[in-house]
């Protein structure tokens, strides 16, 4: 009897993986956290500077998340977004409580505790995987870029303790995992919107296109832009959050000029995980002697109290809601409240749309290139899967229910089915 099959969908935000048994449909793993078990294992580490030493406990996941918000004096540090790192050759390692971790340790250290958790919870050892990949990873400026993040990738996952693993595009897995129960044949365009990547595949799937050895035959097109989640959460922080933290406002110099205060500070904002980069004695610093001469003083205070305190996380959860409030109504209030810190503003949809058209167009720019890759147009597609969070954001799905039609767009398992798919593409390979 062939062994279980599994899937790992190692994410920008969330992480994910599942098992296939023979005979049998994708089981997920779930992972505890103090909210109950979940499907997705958040894509997050924290260090906690233990006493006594340069050496750090490090947790991964819902415990990490716990850990952090457990922690009164935010003296740890929150490292998240891994993967969008893999194709940069600007960060191989950071330093962390006087320790050198490499990337590929990071990632290890990160996935570990996944795979191990889920060696527990099927009751079997994990160590061979089918494990998803973007179409194009972020930062990745061509070939070699590409095999760069492939090679650290590989690494990675081995330091988590895997052994073999061979890797499918994200929206192939999405495919696998779309076309279980299928009764006819379809012409499908996958598209799958992550924390840092968009990423599209057209194929055809169904009865006749499952039979062993038709898959290659049957692959049209992929193609990806490094435009998702995060940057829509990054346009919230940069039009609504850094205003209220002094973006724009202004200080005087000590030569009497009036000068604004720099904006490369409120980069950082916009990847809440960069805020504790920010924790430096300089740039603290530097932003207690803005706050003196600024003409928004109150402004500065917040900045601070945000930056000392390592409020990175709160931001992100603050940011992630009014996102998601805005995809079921036109006005939300972001709110941001911590012991005294007070961060308010409204919000519409259509401010929303407005901040994220750029983004918008790349990812309906790449919906084309696909397309006239393959020499298709729409009327040619029998049916759209959207799945990735980014997925619930009406403007999104408004490009497609425009060129498409509402009634060929398909949903669901948005979180999971990358990872369920992956599963079902390892059994296939295992089958062969």
């Amino acid at each position: 009897m062939p062994d279980p099959a599994f899937g790992l969908d190692f994410g920008t935000t969330n992480s994910a993986i599942a098992r296939v048994r023979p005979g049998e449909a994708p089981e997920l793993a779930h992972f505890g956290s103090d909210q109950g078990p979940t499907a997705t294992f958040r894509s997050v580490l924290y260090f906690d500077e233990e006493e006594g030493g340069p050496e750090a406990r490090v947790r991964a996941g819902p415990t990490a998340i716990e850990g952090y918000l457990d922690s009164e004096e935010k003296d740890g540090r929150l490292v998240q977004s891994l993967k969008s790192f893999l194709a940069s050759r600007l960060f191989s390692a950071t330093n962390v409580f006087g320790r050198t971790w490499r990337l590929e340790d990071l990632i290890g250290a990160l996935v570990g505790p996944l795979r191990r958790e889920a060696e527990s919870i099927y009751g079997e050892p994990v160590v061979r995987a089918v494990v998803g990949r973007p179409v194009h990873f972020v930062n990745a400026d061509g070939p070699e870029a590409e095999t760069l993040a492939i090679a650290r990738l590989t690494a990675s996952l081995h330091n988590a303790g895997f052994r073999e693993v061979t890797f499918e595009y994200e929206p192939v897995g999405a495919a696998y995992h779309y076309e279980r129960g299928l009764e006819r044949d379809e012409l499908i365009l996958i598209a799958d919107f992550g924390g840092g990547t968009s990423d599209f595949s057209l194929l055809r799937v169904g009865p006749s296109h499952a039979e062993a050895g038709r898959r290659a035959e049957s692959i049209l097109g992929h193609d990806g832009v490094g435009v998702a989640g995060d940057a829509f959460d990054g346009a919230i922080v940069r039009n609504l959050v850094s205003p209220r933290l002094g973006l724009g406002a202004q200080f005087v110099s000590q030569f009497g000029r009036t000068l604004p205060v720099p904006s490369w500070l409120y980069s950082h904002l916009e990847r809440w995980h960069h805020v504790s980069f920010l924790k430096s004695r300089k740039t603290m610093q530097l932003l207690l002697d803005l706050r003196r001469e600024a003409e928004e003083p109150e402004k500065l205070d917040a900045l601070i109290r945000l930056v000392e305190e390592d409020l990175g996380f709160l931001l992100y959860r603050a940011t992630e809601r009014a996102k998601r409030e805005l995809s079921e109504a036109e006005a939300t209030t972001f709110r941001l409240e911590h012991e005294g810190l007070r961060i308010e503003g409204e919000v519409t949809r259509a401010e929303f749309e407005g901040w994220i058209a750029g983004e918008l167009s790349a990812i309906e720019g790449c919906l084309d290139r696909i397309l006239g890759g393959a020499g298709l147009s729409e009327r040619d597609v029998d049916r759209v899967f959207l799945t990735g969070g980014s997925s619930f954001v009406p403007a999104v799905r408004r490009i497609f229910e425009r060129r498409f039609g509402a009634e060929r767009l398909r949903t669901g398992a948005e979180l999971t089915s990358v990872a369920s798919g992956l599963a079902l593409r390892a059994a296939e390979l295992g089958a062969g």
